[in-house]
């Protein structure tokens, strides 16, 4: 099989969350553990960091993988979704996973995996950590797919477990409270090894506190550290942090959402420095300020364009939209245009009720069996008094918001992940 021919065997002979939602999702480890089996239980073979949370484990996994490599480490990144390619949701020093050994893997195993019926992401999983134990990589950054407690990432014993933040996403699976959604990511606390909060709030911290207690766990909730003093978003893109150990560190991602993410990511790097990894403060520094760069990383608050100023971003439930439809409202332009759609699990009314009013509206939906049709996003828009067009793809929605716009115009494109991916696959 070619490369293009083995992704379509994946996408059509293995259930895949991200083209079909619900029905992809396997509830329990039984054929993670299998899969583990039959490889010999590679993740054995490498340090690793787990990260999970509503928001931000994208961010903070690519931000703490920049930071390793520059550190000297040979550093495997496994995150998801992939926006552009497959071979993104698996990398080593920003590399992607060559397609001879994507190929070679689903040739070779197929055999094995075919009886099982694993999902995409179960199989997706074992092979990254093949390859990275393969790869004889130092240390793998692991974002958890959906949830924690029964991802199939949890079969990993890491050297520091990470939870960004909670917030209601995949409520059906996950439960319909905070405190529930908290039980769920708090299942990546692993016995006698730290665990970093980001964010928690009332209804959070007992449920992560009593999980760590349970586990003899040491907890750090990022915030009550306080190590950034203050984030100033610069003209020329990025933020710029002063910090109480780390001096001045200019970040490469500008959402107003990464002040969060590196307050997260300063304290997992101190408790790495306290279990033995070696990672000074220039490490750090070119980290933050390169991580696009050394990781490839997509679709965060991204500049696309000049004139007029494009931006994308993957930002797609009530968590991510408060921040963004903040840093919508401090844009200075002649007009803004939003190219706008969204997918048919997430609370699209909450979401669109944060949309500014002022702007001109692009609605569409991604090539996606999840997308939520275009004219019932125009009839969520009307209740909020947003005036739009519909559009039946994102490249047809984005060329006319082009085609309309002044160089001092302000285009938007998100409301999902697969909104940002068909826009940098297309039109891009």
């Amino acid at each position: 099989m070619t490369y293009e021919e083995t992704i379509e065997y994946l996408y059509n002979s293995v259930p895949m969350f991200q083209k079909v939602g619900a029905v992809a999702y396997k509830e329990g480890l039984y054929n993670t553990i299998k899969l583990d089996e039959h490889f010999c239980h590679p993740h054995k073979n490498f340090k690793s960091i787990h990260i999970a949370g509503t928001n931000g484990k994208g961010s903070c996994s690519h931000t703490l993988a920049s930071i390793l490599q520059a550190a000297g480490y040979k550093v495997g990144l496994y995150t998801s979704p992939h926006l552009k390619d497959f071979r993104e949701r698996i990398k080593v020093n920003g590399e992607c996973v060559s397609e001879e050994y994507v190929i070679d893997f689903v040739e070779n195993e197929r055999h094995f995996f075919e009886p099982l019926h694993p999902s995409f992401f179960e199989l997706t999983t074992a092979m990254a950590f093949k390859y990275f134990a393969e790869s004889n990589i130092d240390i793998a950054v692991i974002e958890v797919g959906l949830g924690g407690r029964l991802d199939c990432t949890n079969i990993i014993t890491p050297v520091l477990s990470i939870i960004t933040n909670i917030s209601f996403d995949h409520t059906q699976f996950l439960g319909d409270t905070l405190a529930k959604i908290a039980t769920e990511k708090a299942g990546i606390i692993k016995n006698n090894i730290p665990v970093i909060i980001g964010e928690a709030v009332d209804e959070t911290r007992p449920v992560f506190l009593e999980k760590a207690a349970e586990n003899g766990s040491e907890i750090i909730f990022a915030e009550d550290d306080n190590e950034i003093l203050s984030a100033e978003l610069r003209p020329q893109g990025g933020i710029a942090y002063e910090t109480k150990d780390y001096g001045k560190i200019i970040g490469e991602l500008g959402g107003l959402y990464q002040t969060k993410n590196a307050s997260t990511i300063l304290c997992a790097l101190k408790k790495l420095s306290e279990i033995g990894l070696r990672i000074d403060n220039e490490a750090i520094t070119a980290g933050f300020a390169n991580v696009c760069e050394t990781t490839g990383l997509l679709g965060r608050w991204q500049k696309i364009k000049e004139t007029p100023t494009v931006i994308c971003d993957t930002g797609h439930n009530v968590g991510g939209w408060k921040y963004i439809s903040r840093q919508l409202s401090m844009q200075k332009c002649e007009q803004m245009r939003i190219v706008f759609g969204m997918v048919d699990d997430k609370d699209v009314s909450t979401v669109m009720s944060l949309l500014p009013k002022n702007a001109i509206y692009y609605f569409t939906k991604p090539d996606n069996k999840r997308a939520l049709d275009v004219n019932t996003i125009m009839e969520i828009g009307k209740k909020y008094g947003l005036t739009a067009k519909c559009f039946p793809d994102v490249k047809c929605a984005y060329q006319q918001a082009l085609s309309e716009s002044s160089p001092a115009d302000f285009i938007f494109v998100g409301g999902s992940s697969y909104i940002v991916a068909d826009f940098l696959s297309c039109c891009v």
